[in-house]
């Protein structure tokens, strides 16, 4: 019977106010249809090895949450069941979250919530020194020169070599033109020569070469930063520092009026393969409850994120103003698996080595875009 049904559910989310408010969301969604809830959480860094053994094993759970570019990566190895079986679409989301949800045509995830990055700045900071918030390439480096003094840098973002420094390459590289398919390009190399330019000209401390978006946020907010790279999820630490008064930008594009292209971020609920055909129908069903507006809204407000039905965007922005410049990113924002799907791991690594390359390496941009693409 349906009231008998308990479903497997996995996610990673281990801390923050998102967390609350997906599983009152889950659970309520599974009680409207007479099933309990079974919530296991795994740290994100060891999710992907407990899926795969759950999916050799035959242990996969009902109900799967994946960071949005692992989706491509486990579609493709069969462990999920596409949705539109179960009458499922995405029908009224952002395109690029019906991207980072689809492989091979087939939609395989449903994204709630969303998030991206874009440039914070320090108003006090700008301020005093005339500058206000830059909109190209030339104007950036020029007002982060300006508000560089001693070991007060103008701008901090992370530059690891790892997919972390990726993500926060990504708005440059896109919103330069350059692809993930194509690294080897004038448009990569352009992107490259901005983050040399700024660790040549001292605006960006040298160490953001090992900097995680935590230790960047920790710069802006002890004034060492006047500008940053960075996400939403860091509002409750700015927000806890009254005297600190910062807005948010659009990253700078190469010339004015351009578009700034910004990666996706968030999760995609997905239906894994269990063969118990009772518990995917119903756990079908509470992935699309999951993803009503009603839901949406309430734990896009709740954790500071964004939903991820364009539709919304007005309603949110309306309840979470300061959430305004996130939401006019995300209508822009691109999948990172949206041209080069389950091979993403392998783009990613090519794309840190790439800046790493010219940043620490020696190499000129374009070099370091040619030895990256070729995998060496």
């Amino acid at each position: 019977k349906a009231d008998q049904v308990t479903l497997q559910v996995e996610h990673y989310y281990t801390a923050g106010p998102q967390v609350q408010a997906f599983a009152t969301a889950i659970g309520d969604c599974a009680a409207t249809y007479g099933a309990k809830i079974n919530i296991t959480v795994v740290p994100g860094d060891a999710l992907d090895a407990k899926v795969l053994q759950q999916s050799s094993s035959k242990t996969l759970p009902d109900l799967l949450m994946l960071d949005n570019p692992d989706v491509a990566s486990f579609a493709s190895t069969g462990a999920l069941l596409p949705l539109a079986p179960f009458g499922i679409t995405a029908t009224g989301f952002y395109p690029g979250i019906i991207a980072a949800s689809t492989y091979k045509g087939k939609l395989y995830s449903l994204q709630p919530i969303t998030n991206t990055i874009s440039l914070f700045y320090n108003v006090d900071l700008l301020k005093a020194a005339g500058v206000t918030p830059p909109t190209t390439w030339s104007a950036l480096k020029r007002d982060a020169k300006k508000l560089t003094h001693g070991n007060n840098y103008g701008l901090a973002f992370s530059a690891k070599a790892d997919f972390e420094g990726t993500w926060q390459f990504l708005p440059f590289m896109w919103t330069a033109g350059a692809s993930e398919d194509n690294i080897d390009s004038p448009q990569m190399a352009s992107a490259i020569q901005l983050w040399v330019d700024l660790f040549k000209a001292k605006s960006v401390s040298k160490s953001a070469l090992t900097w995680s978006q935590s230790d960047v946020n920790d710069q802006f907010i002890a004034g060492k930063a006047a500008m940053m790279i960075n996400g939403p999820w860091q509002y409750p630490a700015l927000k806890a520092v009254p005297s600190l008064h910062w807005a948010v930008a659009p990253v700078p594009t190469p010339a004015a009026g351009g578009v700034s292209v910004s990666p996706l971020g968030g999760e995609g609920w997905t239906l894994p393969d269990t063969g118990n055909t009772t518990n995917e129908a119903i756990a079908a069903k509470v992935l699309v409850c999951l993803n009503s507006d009603a839901n949406q809204m309430k734990i896009g407000l709740a954790g500071g994120v964004i939903p991820t039905k364009i539709k919304l965007a007005k309603a949110y922005v309306k309840q979470a103003p300061d959430m305004a410049a996130f939401v006019k990113q995300v209508a822009t924002a691109r999948a990172r698996t949206g041209i080069v799907g389950e091979n993403w791991p392998i783009a990613a690594t090519k794309i840190y080595k790439a800046f790493q390359l010219a940043l620490v390496g020696g190499k000129t941009a374009a070099q370091a875009a040619a030895i990256a693409a070729a995998g060496q």
